[in-house]
């Protein structure tokens, strides 16, 4: 298990660990099936989908021919319902101001696509607080494959032992493990709760609160680290 030795980034997924945004994507998707297949899926059903962006999934729905159509009614549905079923987690903008006041950079690697990505980004105003994004639309392999943990790392020229990836589900564990970064798995919202328990991970938060704590905490022990070398450096040698 990689071990973060000082925090220099941290690595943000978005459904599910910065936005309340898993029964807008639920809803998206059963606009779309409702209009072709006459039916709705479950959420357990929809979830089995995500990894490529939204297209791909609506895709293998719907069939290919009826593809443009059937993403008009889910980006209607996502544009038109994003603020009336969708929020930010309580404290995650303290905490974004948090890193931004300490020179701790922040990353987004989700697998949304562009256009879902920035609609939340625009209507809950926090593009400004990413200093890199990576979405379903800029890797070849998605999760939970690391390539988008490795464009960000390569994008920010960030150390593996200084950057951390926070996200709510396996493919985010994965993902990490794979690139060789620290996970941190956010359950105050995971659809994948009782599976991510069962894999004991060293590092799981439930509440945005305690993970804003453990950060905190973090940032305090790499600014008394860091006084330490100075000092040290300070003192001639006689």
């Amino acid at each position: 298990m990689p071990q973060l030795q000082k925090l220099s980034c941290v690595i943000f997924d978005m459904d599910g660990t910065i936005t309340r945004s898993n029964d807008l994507i639920f809803g998206s998707f059963n606009a779309a099936a409702k209009k072709y297949l006459n039916k709705e899926f479950s959420p357990l059903e929809i979830t089995r989908m995500f990894g490529p962006s939204e297209e791909v999934a609506v895709k293998n729905i719907v069939g290919k021919e009826n593809l443009d159509d059937a993403m008009f009614h889910f980006w209607k549905f996502y544009r038109d319902e994003h603020n009336k079923i969708s929020s930010l987690y309580d404290g995650i903008i303290e905490l974004f101001e948090f890193l931004r006041e300490n020179k701790i950079k922040i990353a987004l690697f989700t697998g949304k696509g562009k256009t879902s990505t920035h609609i939340s980004l625009q209507e809950f105003g926090i593009k400004k607080y990413f200093d890199y994004i990576v979405t379903g639309h800029d890797v070849k392999k998605h999760k939970p494959n690391g390539e988008g943990i490795e464009i960000i790392l390569r994008e920010l020229s960030l150390n593996k032992n200084e950057t951390l990836m926070v996200g709510d589900a396996i493919s985010d564990m994965k993902a990490s493990a794979e690139v060789g970064v620290q996970c941190a798995v956010a359950l105050w919202d995971s659809y994948a709760l009782e599976e991510i328990l069962l894999m004991n991970p060293p590092l799981k938060f439930f509440s945005v609160e305690e993970f804003s704590k453990w950060t905190k905490e973090i940032v305090l022990r790499d600014k008394i680290s860091n006084n330490k070398t100075q000092i040290a450096s300070n003192i001639p040698i006689i």
